[in-house]
């Protein structure tokens, strides 16, 4: 893998991590959402105008176009299981911005994942 073709996976992952992490905090401020309240259209104005939510769908939207860049230059199979960086950003991410917990086990879990991706890269 190239140099431009790593940068280019690794800011798929983060710009999805990051609006991963935004649509959380969107829903957060409105609360659980139940599939009835789903199709309100107040219930989704709600949510859909919060600032989190408008970033998190920017993130999503510019991740999807760097991610295709990505896969122009990149095999799938040694693409895709990168998305699991995401999962270290995020755990990080919630612990320290929205105060979840995280435990001793999926800290175990998250650096059993870490090692898979770094075995991968180096193959």
């Amino acid at each position: 893998m190239t140099t431009y073709a790593a940068m280019l996976v690794l800011s798929g992952v983060v710009l999805n991590a990051l609006a991963q992490f935004f649509l959380k905090m969107a829903t957060n401020k409105v609360g659980v959402i139940e599939a009835s309240s789903a199709l309100s259209l107040g219930a989704m104005s709600a949510l859909f105008l919060q600032w989190p939510m408008i970033l998190g769908l920017f993130c999503y939207g510019f991740s999807l176009l760097i991610w295709l860049m990505a896969l122009s230059r990149v095999d799938v199979t040694l693409a895709y299981p990168m998305l699991a960086i995401g999962y270290v950003i995020n755990a990080f991410a919630a612990q320290y911005f929205l105060n979840e917990p995280v435990s001793l086990q999926r800290w175990v879990a998250i650096g059993v994942i870490v090692l898979g991706v770094a075995l991968l890269a180096r193959s």
